[in-house]
């Protein structure tokens, strides 16, 4: 079966960041509680999930979005400064601009959905250049008005911003919250990519069809090609 569209997570999916974020929510940890997390808590509790529900978790209390955009710009300000000192790593995923250069040239819809919120897209659109592939009114992220993976919503308001059934996309996402969001949402094909956890275990999730650790190894031949007129 092939299908007319793709949605991509941005974090771990398009970007090979885990480390970085990892490092800056281990911070932030420390700073609220005393200390990091641990390896059950970040497989578990963060990878994937909103940053209010990991700030209302550390903080084991429920908080005003106030509160929320106030602790994400400091953890945020962490993580960004941590990407720009890794120069030789600050890139987009193997093979993803070759995808999207294609996706572009064959006007195949599709767009990011990401539990990040506006000043990291900011960030990312700059530093990467993500204008020359992505419109960025399409773009879905964390500005606090849906429920976060694994709930469905972030994936229903991106399938919905490029004009298609959840049915007829592909996600393409790295984590088990994102993995389960994209199939609640009825996404019509789950690619994961192996970046934060192997190939083996990411492929064991329920909903996973195909496993990816490179982004030019995404069969074309999933999407509806149409004629140009």
């Amino acid at each position: 079966m092939a299908y007319d569209g793709i949605i991509f997570d941005f974090n771990g999916t398009l970007f090979f960041d885990s480390d970085k974020q990892e490092q800056a929510w281990h911070t932030v940890s420390r700073q609220l509680r005393g200390k990091g997390f641990t390896s059950e808590e970040m497989y578990e509790r963060v990878h994937g999930r909103s940053s209010r529900s990991i700030f209302e978790y550390l903080l084991r209390k429920p908080l005003t979005q106030e509160q929320v955009w106030e602790l994400i710009e400091r953890k945020e300000t962490i993580y960004r400064e941590l990407c720009l000192q890794d120069e030789e790593r600050f890139r987009l995923a193997p093979g993803a601009a070759e995808l999207l250069d294609w996706l572009c040239e064959h006007d195949i819809p599709h767009t990011i959905a990401t539990a990040s919120e506006i000043r990291n897209v900011r960030f990312f659109r700059e530093h990467f250049g993500l204008d020359r592939w992505f419109d960025p009114r399409r773009i879905v992220y964390d500005d606090g008005t849906f429920s976060g993976k694994p709930a469905p919503d972030i994936y229903l308001r991106a399938a919905e911003r490029i004009g298609l059934s959840p049915s007829r996309c592909i996600v393409a996402e790295d984590a088990r919250s994102g993995i389960e969001a994209a199939r609640r949402a009825g996404a019509g094909m789950i690619v994961a990519v192996a970046s934060t956890m192997d190939r083996g275990t990411v492929g064991r999730i329920e909903g996973v069809d195909v496993v990816i650790d490179r982004f030019d190894r995404l069969d074309r031949n999933l999407f509806v090609q149409y004629p140009k007129a």
